[in-house]
């Protein structure tokens, strides 16, 4: 029984893992498939449908599989070795010379790579406030701009886009939109169901949620050209994700909507409370009322806000810096959507043109004890 027409609940889907039973075994969990190679029919066919590794692996359709039915994705799910080689191939699968619309704040990352080696390929891009709909309409060129990408919240300043939106003024320039979701999940947001042609996820995040697995994934709306080319791109450069780590996010998704829940209720908690505290300036997070995209993300998400908030320090940056050094409960490392709480100065790592404040400390609210991260915290501002 496909999906759409199942009787169960996303939750219940992902908890089971689609419910598969080993049918040699009865396992209900799934062997993991290291195999680089299959054995050939008589008549030179594949009638088992595998032919190589490096294109296709039976584990690694498992986790894809789930990733597909939480997005409500047409096109199915492709999982690669990391969230970067999976949004760098959607821009790969474009052509020299086309132009591109992106998020001004985005992961840091991939915008440098936006900056530097995709204009080495050719594309032209423009980077823009996507939360000014009226920014992003100026900014797309008719029949010449071929992508919008968005980030929406975005790191790390969690402002929000109107996903809904992009995807008309994307659409009637003759562009696609695709989502970096990886902050909001499918458990917040589904891109899709609001217009978006791809999401994509950081798949190391709170899709997996244990600090333990590196991934991305691209889901896709409809199964084009465009997407077959997508495709061609994880096959010909060999971007797929290891079996074992496809089993490793396999885990880690069937906790994804009990932790998730968890994660968004600690954050929000926190947010309210250091609004008012005397050493925090600014606490940024949209599941808050003055925050400018909170009435946005309201519709757009489910099931509460997300994990991630920052706060900006009264005392400015060396204040920001020392706090995050004397914290103990929370992490002082990069990354985010484990289960353990993390906190970093942004500013230090991504450098020169951040448009991160440099007072401002990212926090990835975790699952624990949501009063022990509060007065770790506090007593860490107050110093």
């Amino acid at each position: 029984m496909s999906p759409s027409r199942s009787p169960w609940s996303k939750r219940s889907l992902t908890a089971q893992a689609m419910g598969h039973v080993d049918p040699i075994t009865k396992a209900i969990v799934p062997p993991i498939h290291v195999t680089t190679t299959y054995i050939r029919d008589e008549d030179n066919a594949y009638s088992s449908g595998f032919v190589y590794g490096r294109p296709d692996n039976a584990t690694v359709r498992e986790a894809e599989e789930v990733l597909a039915m939480l997005e409500e994705a047409e096109a199915g799910a492709l999982l690669f070795s990391s969230g970067m080689a999976a949004a760098t191939a959607v821009f790969q699968a474009l052509d020299p010379g086309d132009h591109i619309v992106a998020s001004k704040v985005m992961y840091w990352a991939l915008r440098s790579w936006l900056t530097t080696e995709a204009v080495r390929w050719g594309l032209k891009v423009d980077f823009v406030e996507t939360d000014n709909l009226d920014a992003l309409q100026q900014a797309v060129k008719p029949g010449e701009t071929k992508l919008v990408w968005i980030e929406t919240p975005s790191n790390p300043l969690w402002t929000i886009t109107d996903i809904a939106a992009a995807a008309a003024i994307a659409h009637a320039a003759g562009a696609r939109l695709a989502v970096d979701s990886t902050t909001a999940s499918p458990y917040h947001t589904r891109p899709l169901t609001l217009g978006a042609d791809i999401v994509m996820h950081a798949a190391t995040k709170v899709l997996n949620g244990h600090s333990d697995v590196v991934a991305g994934v691209l889901a896709g709306a409809k199964a084009d050209a465009f997407w077959a080319r997508v495709a061609s791109v994880r096959k010909m450069q060999g971007a797929i994700l290891g079996p074992f780590e496809a089993y490793l996010l396999m885990r880690g998704m069937r906790t994804l909507h009990v932790r998730a829940a968890a994660q968004a209720r600690s954050a929000l908690d926190l947010a309210q409370r250091f609004s008012g505290h005397p050493k925090v300036a600014r606490v940024l997070y949209p599941g808050l009322p003055q925050h400018p995209g909170h009435d946005i993300a309201a519709r757009q998400m489910e099931n509460g806000f997300g994990y991630m908030l920052s706060i900006q320090v009264s005392d400015g940056e060396a204040a920001a810096i020392r706090t995050a050094a004397r914290v103990g409960l929370w992490k002082r490392a990069t990354s985010l959507g484990g289960v353990e709480s993390l906190i970093e100065h942004r500013a230090s790592i991504e450098g020169p043109g951040t448009p991160c404040p440099p007072d401002l400390l990212r926090l990835s609210t975790g699952i624990e004890d949501v009063e022990d991260l509060y007065r770790d915290l506090d007593t860490a501002l107050r110093g």
